[in-house]
């Protein structure tokens, strides 16, 4: 896991087409925006599909 300190306003790009913002920081919550092409699939871990243990190995590698 990759693990990166942001301040307000700044980003994080993950590929050529996916970035995450830092929109806001209330005490011990943040608020992140996520911009990614329509097909891309973004869920909150608690909503996501399950994923199967081949997937998850097929994502690490």
């Amino acid at each position: 896991m990759l693990v990166l300190s942001r301040k307000l306003g700044e980003k994080i790009v993950i590929g050529d087409n996916i970035v995450v913002t830092v929109v806001k920081i209330d005490r011990n919550q943040i608020r992140i925006g996520i911009e990614a092409p329509h097909d891309v699939p973004v869920y909150r871990e608690e909503i996501a599909p399950q994923r199967t243990n081949r997937q998850v190995e097929e994502v690490a590698v």
